[in-house]
């Protein structure tokens, strides 16, 4: 059917024919061989129409002024023109191609004796809007001559369909592995903080009992007796074991806190002079405050932690000289970030970050940043528990921590902390800092471990205090009830036996109305604060503590 009308083959017996024509044996020969040839290359000509309608790949023929003539049933199906004059009339291959522009480009090609390949977007008689893919082709005569060109078509739009589940599978699956990887991180993470806070009551009652007898032992020892150096050695290395008991407990966000309003700029303008004597005069520290920065609520030493933390880093990331930059800003977060941000939530937040141009880390590295005891430093030059402390700090107060690190192009840590919307205004408190540490006041003193029973009570009676002691709740109701004189503080221990250190507060209140109460602890804050504890206008004192932390924490009480 194609071929024929490109190629017609004229009968021997029609009536254009001449007439009879003298025979002879080698004409009759000749004329058996014509029609054999006529016959064979009809048959062939049979058999590549036939294939080439039964094809599921669509053809269409034009001519060399691209004129559409031919198109089998594929490509009738396909396109929703029954034939090819049905086609030509509506435009031919330009009306089912929907860029013009690309149909003149794929027709250019085959003009100038090329051919085109590729994919574009193909329109139906309907409408229909599909990819496809084309291959057109010129045809040419046996001189060379461009006649003709034949393309051929295939919807390729379910494939890329399938294409585009596979990728967005693919993608699903990526987010997946990396969100079970955090899920895992934060779990492992949360272990070694349960663990923490397991063991960190009772190390803290035994590292204040050591803490407290080493002070003791000073005091009453001649500055220049050999001894002293010995037992400074040992409040050395009890100190170094609390601190990282407090670390630890800052990784678990289980340190005791105090939050408070905070302008976050006016409380890193407080501690510049600190980081730069921290990094030395070889790196140039930048401040970059964000203006009219929205207020926040945390404890005011979680800031110091912090920066503290991340500026040592930043000094030991740089080899010789460099900058850090500290920089604030408000910031919104929306879905589309914090779904690729495992912790975050989206809202409005305080974000400062802290950036150097040092040596930088490795995905490696990054992969482990946070853990409890992980480092890069050599052996001696770091605990492994700076970054644990930050990512806790954070953590504790509902933020998170985002972190750009490539090697040789330094490091940004982004800390985003959430804005506080109580409308108060930031508030600045003061210490005790510098003030006496004795006084002539009665304490009440309850605590169920003996020996730091005995130890606080000879710290309160060495300041002069006159002090009352009890080993339980029931004890200390007693004393409250039957002592003739004025008490004026409660000092007692947040869990104890009976009941807990706030409902005894109740119970003493109600025979001394007037009577401060200051709670200690070795437990969390998990623990802590659920009783109560650093409510506005209560005292707390983190076990373990030294003789001048416990005289501050109680003048600053009784000053209450």
């Amino acid at each position: 059917m194609i071929m024929k009308n490109a190629l017609p083959v004229q009968d021997a017996a029609s009536p254009d024919s001449p007439g009879p024509r003298p025979t002879s044996p080698g004409a009759a020969r000749g004329s058996n061989d014509a029609e054999a040839l006529r016959q064979s290359v009809e048959r062939q000509l049979l058999y590549v129409t036939k294939a080439v309608e039964s094809t599921s790949e669509a053809i269409g023929i034009s001519d060399a002024q691209g004129r559409h003539f031919y198109q089998n049933k594929a490509l009738s199906d396909l396109f929703g023109y029954a034939t090819a004059e049905e086609l030509q009339a509506a435009g031919g291959g330009a009306a089912v191609v929907k860029d013009p522009a690309v149909a003149r480009a794929v027709f250019d090609s085959i003009l100038n004796g090329g051919s085109w390949a590729g994919e574009l977007e193909m329109v139906t008689k309907s409408g229909r809007v599909f990819e496809a893919y084309e291959r057109a082709d010129a045809i040419k005569d046996h001189e060379g001559n461009v006649v003709g060109a034949i393309g051929i078509v295939s919807d390729i739009s379910g494939r890329k369909r399938s294409e585009d589940v596979l990728r967005n599978l693919k993608k699903a699956e990526e987010a997946r592995d990396k969100m079970e990887a955090q899920f895992l991180q934060a779990q492992k993470m949360e272990a070694v903080g349960r663990l923490a806070g397991g063991v960190a009551h009772d190390f803290n009652n035994m590292l204040g009992v050591i803490l407290g007898h080493v002070e003791l032992a000073i005091e009453q020892v001649d500055p220049g007796h050999p001894l002293v150096a010995d037992l400074e050695g040992i409040r050395a290395a009890a100190n170094r074991s609390a601190d990282v008991t407090r670390r630890l407990l800052a990784f678990a966000r289980k340190q005791t806190v105090a939050p408070r309003i905070l302008d976050l700029n006016e409380t890193m303008v407080g501690m510049l002079a600190m980081l730069r004597r921290l990094i030395g005069e070889d790196i140039n520290l930048a401040w970059q405050p964000g203006a009219d920065l929205w207020s926040i609520k945390m404890d005011p030493s979680q800031i110091d932690q912090i920066l503290a933390n991340l500026s040592v880093n930043a000094r030991d990331a740089i080899a010789d000289v460099g900058t850090i930059t500290i920089e604030t800003r408000n910031s919104m977060l929306d879905a589309d970030y914090c779904a690729n941000h495992l912790g975050s939530t989206p809202g409005e937040y305080v974000r400062f970050s802290v950036s150097d141009t040092g040596c930088g880390m490795d995905a490696d590295t990054l992969s482990h940043l946070f853990e409890p005891f992980f480092t890069t430093k050599a052996v001696g030059k770091g605990t492994g528990l700076g970054l644990a402390t930050v990512y806790g700090a954070v953590r504790q107060n509902n933020g998170f921590i985002d972190v750009s690190s490539k090697p040789g192009r330094g490091t940004t840590f982004t800390i985003y902390l959430p804005r506080d919307r109580s409308n108060a205004k930031p508030v600045q408190t003061e210490g005790v800092e510098g003030a006496a540490l004795r006084g002539d006041e009665t304490i009440l003193v309850v605590e169920d471990e003996p020996a730091l029973l005995k130890l606080t009570t000879l710290m309160l009676k060495r300041q002069g205090y006159t002090v009352l002691v009890a080993r339980s709740p029931g004890e200390a109701i007693r004393l409250a009830t039957d002592y003739a004189g004025q008490i004026h503080l409660l000092l007692t221990d947040v869990v104890l036996p009976e009941m807990n250190g706030w409902d005894l507060a109740a119970h003493v209140l109600s025979v001394y109305p007037d009577i401060q109460r200051l709670f200690m602890s070795g437990y969390t804050s998990d623990v802590v604060t659920q009783h109560g504890v650093l409510d506005h206008g209560v005292y707390f004192i983190q076990k373990p503590f030294s003789r001048e932390d416990l005289g501050a924490k109680v003048r600053e009480a009784l000053g209450g």
